[in-house]
């Protein structure tokens, strides 16, 4: 009987250690991934009353021809780098051998000379891409800022 006595009683307390363990983990997979998905090259682009262009699967190729007449590629090494005709080919080239098909669009700022988004327009051609599309800046996006 004196064993019925001694009886464990039972522990009504939850171990919340591994929890924060974990939290800790997402909230530095989180610091680190949330910069890379918002990369870009900021331009001005021109506004034009233009319909949406409807979203598949795929994401776009974007390459941006900023002011200063610089050329990015969304997808490459490294987006936000500059890239010379020459590099843009290259790069151009190896995202598009791995991935055919894929959509392609210039972003184009509004005060960059006209020529020079013909010119990037032809290198896309040159590379094998056979339609380029133009991304524009509807008005009622611009309000927001």
């Amino acid at each position: 009987m004196a064993s019925n006595r001694k009886r464990r009683r039972l522990m009504g307390e939850i171990n919340v250690v591994p929890y924060i363990d974990v939290m800790l983990v997402l909230l530095v997979i989180f610091m680190i991934t949330a910069p890379m998905l918002s990369q870009g090259v900021k331009v001005d682009l021109p506004q034009a009353d233009s319909q949406p262009i409807p979203q598949d699967d795929s994401e776009p190729l974007v390459v941006t021809v900023d002011a200063a007449g610089d050329y990015y590629l969304s997808l490459g090494e490294d987006p936000k780098a500059p890239l010379g005709a020459d590099a843009l080919l290259e790069q151009l080239g190896g995202v598009l051998s791995r991935r055919e098909g894929m959509p392609v669009y210039v972003k184009g700022d509004r005060h960059v000379a006209y020529g020079k988004v013909v010119e990037l327009m032809a290198l896309i051609q040159g590379a094998g891409v056979p339609s380029v599309g133009l991304m524009t800046e509807t008005p009622e996006e611009t309000d927001g800022r």
